[in-house]
C-alpha cells in the first residue's frame, strides 16, 4: 500500500506519522510558568540530536484555540526546562498532563505530582521518574504553516536513579528493563520494554 501524502489533510498525516514512527520517546517537560507555578506537559515528537553540544530537541504545536503552548511560552520566557523520562507507573499521570488548561493552571497541582529539588539546577524534577534533565534553551525553530515549535535544549545536568545503574566500573551503564520507559504508539497507545538485545556492530 502506498500513500500519497499531498493527498491528505494535515490531521490525516499526523495520525498516519504517528502510527508508523514507533515506539517514539516521550518528554515529559516541566517548566516554570512564574513564581515557581510548574507546567508539566508529554512531546512524543523528541529525539536527541548531538552529544558536542548535548543537544535534544522536541516538537510543539499550538492549543487549539490556536495560542502558543504554556512549554512553549515559559521556555522562551525563562530559558528553562526539565526533561523526564517516564516509566509505565506513569502512563495515567502523564495522559492526564496532556490536557489543555489555561495559562497559569498547574498540571503539578492538577495531579498531585510530587517534584523534588533537582541538585545542580535550578528547576525542580519529578520524584518518581528515574531519569531527568536539566536543560537550558538552546534555540527555538518555527516551522511549517501552523507553525510547529522546534525546541533545541542544551543538558546541563542529568539525574539518573541509582537503582536503574547497573554493574561496570569503567562508565555509567543505565539498565533499560530496569528504567521500564513509556514509549508512545498512535492514537491513545503506550508500549513498554519487554527484553533487550544486542547486535554487535561491523569494524
Amino acid at each position: 500500500m502506498n500513500i500519497d501524502l499531498a493527498t491528505l489533510a494535515p490531521t490525516q498525516i499526523y495520525h498516519l506519522m504517528t502510527q508508523t514512527i514507533i515506539p517514539r520517546p516521550i518528554a515529559w517537560v516541566l517548566t516554570d510558568s512564574g513564581e515557581k507555578n510548574y507546567n508539566l506537559a508529554p512531546f512524543s515528537y523528541f529525539t536527541p540530536v548531538s552529544s558536542n553540544p548535548p543537544l535534544m530537541m522536541f516538537s510543539v504545536g499550538k492549543k487549539p484555540s490556536g495560542e502558543v503552548k504554556d512549554t512553549t511560552r515559559n521556555v522562551l520566557e525563562t530559558g528553562q526546562m526539565v526533561i523526564h523520562i517516564a516509566n509505565e507507573q506513569l502512563a495515567e499521570v502523564v495522559t492526564q498532563s496532556a490536557a489543555t488548561l489555561d495559562h497559569g493552571e498547574s498540571e503539578v497541582h492538577a495531579s498531585d505530582i510530587e517534584l523534588v529539588e533537582f541538585e545542580g539546577f535550578e528547576l525542580p524534577r519529578v520524584k518518581d521518574c528515574p531519569i531527568a534533565f536539566g536543560c537550558k534553551l538552546f534555540e527555538v525553530k518555527e516551522i511549517g504553516e501552523t507553525p510547529q515549535s522546534l525546541i533545541f535544549a542544551q543538558v546541563e545536568e542529568i539525574y539518573i536513579d541509582p537503582s536503574v545503574i547497573g554493574d561496570r566500573a569503567d562508565r555509567v551503564v543505565v539498565d533499560a528493563l530496569k528504567v521500564n520507559p513509556l514509549a508512545r504508539l498512535g492514537g491513545s497507545q503506550y508500549a513498554v520494554l519487554e527484553k533487550t538485545f544486542s547486535v554487535a556492530r561491523p569494524k
